[in-house]
């Protein structure tokens, strides 16, 4: 009788017993799963790492971000939102960024008061 002892990346130590032919393909099924196991975990860990470069800002972030250089040292409507936005290479149309803003101020990231009849936005 064979005999061999296998142990494996996650400390299990495995004892096969029998005819040379089952040993040998018993190791032999091990390492071909244990090389396709090895290359499933890179492959998954390399779309891992695809999908966080490819993360974008969303417009909350990109307004916070404004928000935390000083843009609204001053009241700025939602106009002038959009268009810093712009200048800096986002395309946001100010019908989706209402949406964004009001969020903002339900988290009390943002404040807003009426000026001429307007809405201002700041801090």
């Amino acid at each position: 009788m064979a005999k061999a002892t296998i142990k494996s990346q996650t400390g299990a130590t495995i004892t096969v017993e029998g005819t040379v032919e089952e040993v040998s393909k018993v190791i032999a099924t091990y390492e071909q799963t244990s090389v396709v196991g090895n290359a499933k975990v890179a492959i998954a860990r390399a779309k891992t790492k695809k999908k966080v470069e490819k993360k974008r800002d969303s417009a909350s972030d990109l307004i916070i971000g404004l928000k935390e250089e000083g843009y609204f040292e001053k009241p700025k409507s939602l106009g002038d939102i959009s268009t810093a936005l712009e200048e800096r290479g986002y395309l946001y149309p100010v019908t989706s960024l209402s949406g964004v803003v009001l969020g903002l101020l339900k988290r009390k990231e943002l404040r807003r008061k009426k000026v001429d009849g307007k809405w201002v936005y700041g801090k």
